[in-house]
């Protein structure tokens, strides 16, 4: 994004009536009311990150081991759900029964370097993970966008990075062990136990806790990462080759400019050009100025931001890919994210730009674009189909109920499934017409769960009642 220089704002283009309707946005730009830290019954307020979801848990649960979580499951009031960074969107882990928290199970177990695989208690932070493997010589395969999630909770929405031929984090996942409803502790993989393990491994926490997780890696290795500022049409039409030419690529398209970015990262074995600070944020907020500015004026907004987008300079650094292939994204958004067949994303995109642009002057974060290889969990996303993934955000503080009035079909219409941590309107009935294994691994569920002791509101609305 844009990283060197500051977008042209306030200058002698904007006359009087602009900067009144800047003045009208800066009223409009307020904190969300704060919620009571504790209700009438006394129990403490959580608020995932976005703000979008709250809850008053009744008790909470930080436990240490497996047979705490296990003993926990089995005693603990209903629902009873885990919490990791709280980064979804969708309603989760919102419980008024029991909130479990795997924080102080966290660290790598054990690992065998003849095969990269290591064992990693499932309460670990992506970002801790990163230099835990880099100490052991192994990094995991691929990262998402964001690394403050907990690999439990990773692996249970279907997070992903971006690269042709590389999978999602739960689909380098070896084995696992579950702490079940009823109290027991179960190992898993394609030997033992093969049915949790195809169904638990994107689970929801519909299925029990994860305690541990044996992850296929790769040795560690070094990579070149470019950001180039690039017209968003040659971006797109671009956009096949781009995939077979890098390792890991991306890219972000800018609504209300002509321009986007690419971001590749290839291994390489040329010197450490470390990152340097992050300033996506200050790109992000300068997109917001220009929305502030000129969001009645899109022709004036186009002009303004082409005159300086299309002259910034590439942007380089190499470094261990644990460093580079996540970001920080301090600025709080919700965000909508589906994952379309790959031939689809690019008809799809360009309708959502053209929707945002002629409806929305609103919108100022960037559109992210992604590709992900097939696996075979039941409820993967991306269960024996390549996917090209399309993501939409809205600034916190904006109404974001054109998400699901306007993006959200186009998604639908072009055959998308919805990331699970991310905001959808689909119920049961929905999911079981995009997974061909949704009745197996329902059916896992209620051997594991039968009195439904895992399931919120948000989650029966999910697996029961459509």
């Amino acid at each position: 994004m844009i990283s060197r220089r500051s977008l042209l704002i306030g200058t002698g283009v904007v006359g009087a009536g602009v900067v009144g309707l800047a003045e009208r946005r800066r009223r409009l730009d307020h904190e969300p009311p704060a919620l009571p830290t504790v209700n009438g019954e006394g129990s403490l307020l959580w608020q995932s990150w976005s703000g979008i979801e709250h809850a008053y848990p009744a008790s909470r649960a930080a436990p240490n081991s497996a047979d705490e979580v296990a003993a926990v499951l089995k005693a603990s009031k209903a629902p009873i759900r885990a919490v990791g960074a709280g980064h979804s969107f969708t309603g989760l882990v919102p419980t008024d029964g029991t909130l479990i928290t795997l924080d102080a199970m966290s660290g790598v177990v054990s690992h065998d370097a003849a095969t990269n695989q290591a064992t990693v208690n499932a309460g670990t932070r992506l970002f801790d993970l990163g230099p835990a493997l880099a100490k052991i010589g192994q990094e995991m395969i691929n990262l998402p966008d964001i690394n403050k999630q907990s690999l439990a909770g990773g692996l249970a929405t279907g997070t992903h990075g971006t690269g042709k031929g590389i999978r999602a984090l739960h689909g380098e996942v070896v084995g696992f062990q579950l702490a079940t409803p009823r109290g027991d502790l179960i190992d898993c993989d394609t030997v033992h136990h093969p049915d949790i393990f195809n169904a638990a491994r994107v689970g929801l926490g519909a299925f029990g806790i994860l305690t541990q997780v044996t992850l296929q890696n790769r040795p560690l290795k070094r990579i070149h990462k470019v950001s180039t500022i690039r017209p968003r049409e040659e971006i797109m039409d671009d956009w096949p080759t781009l995939q077979t030419q890098h390792r890991n690529v991306e890219f972000l398209l800018f609504p209300f400019t002509h321009y986007g970015v690419t971001i590749a990262s290839d291994e390489t074995d040329l010197p450490i050009k470390p990152r340097g600070p992050d300033r996506d944020a200050d790109a992000v907020m300068q997109f917001k100025q220009l929305r502030d500015v000129f969001e009645f004026a899109p022709w004036l907004r186009f002009k303004v931001a082409d005159s300086q987008i299309g002259t910034m300079p590439p942007e380089e650094m190499v470094d261990e890919g644990w460093k580079l292939l996540s970001n920080e994204r301090p600025i709080r958004f919700k965000e909508m994210e589906y994952h379309l067949p790959l031939d689809a994303q690019l008809p799809a995109l360009r309708e959502v730009i053209a929707t945002i642009e002629k409806l929305r002057p609103d919108v100022f974060f960037p559109i992210e674009a992604r590709v992900i290889a097939p696996d075979d969990a039941w409820l993967s996303p991306f269960y024996q189909r390549e996917c090209g993934s399309i993501a939409v955000h809205a600034y916190y503080k904006d109404d974001h109920s054109f998400l699901f009035e306007l993006i959200e079909p186009i998604f639908r219409r072009h055959g998308g499934r919805p990331h699970w941590g991310k905001l959808n309107s689909l119920g049961a009935k929905d999911f079981a017409m995009l997974y061909p294994r949704w009745k197996d691994a329902m059916a896992v569920r209620q051997s594991l769960d039968p009195e439904g002791r895992m399931l919120n509101p948000y989650m029966r609305k999910v697996m029961l009642d459509g």
